[in-house]
């Protein structure tokens, strides 16, 4: 069941992100800029500009959208600067949650994400207090086909330097640590496998069972952050 539930919840995230694709590819452009920023606008040299591009991809992005943010944040005319902050905290029924945000404003952002926290019954704490919860880890998640010879991918993923190969109901999970995560997901795309998600997470080390109704207000909570401008990622060790 837990397999099955995962998998409607990746389902669910991608409707969702055609619903509201102008905010998330907002989202999928800001982190390039800041990316772009940090590293130069070649991806060639840039892996993690080549992770973000590919994420932007997994998510429909357009070429071009891709392409303007690149060459937008690596213009000399490229003047607002976005900061990279975590914020974590409680949510609601006590699931730990981390916030990660790029914002041109810390205090509003903190003042918002508060509020968020605060109106749905949680509460947000200081640096630390809930992130010795989580590991930060790779994911890609690779939907069961008949055409996928599941002993081929597991040799293939090992081999690339994965750390586990986890086989669900209906998708397979690979495990990377965050090192090894570019090489994994490259030598993956090269076998022409799809990827339904594939990217840098932060993977709870223990989990908190929800009921149903729990849950339903469990995801209003994480609706609301996530609709928040400045936020552009929400891990939780909910079990959902």
């Amino acid at each position: 069941m837990a397999g099955h539930s995962k998998w409607n919840n990746i389902k669910k995230r991608k409707e969702a992100v055609d619903s509201k694709k102008g905010k998330i590819y907002t989202k999928l452009g800001k982190e390039i800029t800041v990316i772009v920023k940090q590293g130069g606008p070649d991806p060639n040299i840039n892996a993690k500009l080549r992770d973000a591009i590919a994420k932007a991809k997994a998510n429909n992005m357009p070429n071009d959208n891709i392409n303007r943010c690149i060459q937008k944040a690596s213009g000399a005319d490229s003047t607002t600067n976005y900061e990279e902050i975590s914020y974590e905290g409680y949510g609601p029924f006590g699931i730990a949650v981390i916030v990660e945000a790029m914002t041109d404003n810390k205090n509003r952002s903190a003042a918002d994400i508060r509020c968020i926290f605060d109106r749905s019954g949680g509460t947000m704490g200081q640096t630390g207090s809930v992130g010795y919860m989580f590991n930060k880890k790779g994911v890609i998640i690779i939907e069961k086909k008949d055409n996928i010879d599941e002993d081929e991918l597991t040799l293939l993923a090992i081999e690339a330097g994965a750390e586990d190969f986890i086989v669900e109901e209906e998708y397979f999970e690979i495990i990377t640590d965050v090192q090894n995560f570019t090489n994994v997901r490259e030598i993956l795309e090269k076998g022409e496998f799809t990827l339904e998600e594939a990217e840098i997470k932060m993977v709870p080390t223990m989990k908190k069972e929800l009921t149903d109704e729990e849950i339903e207000k469990f995801f209003n909570f994480i609706d609301k952050m996530e609709d928040n401008d400045d936020v552009q990622n929400v891990w939780h060790n909910a079990d959902l």
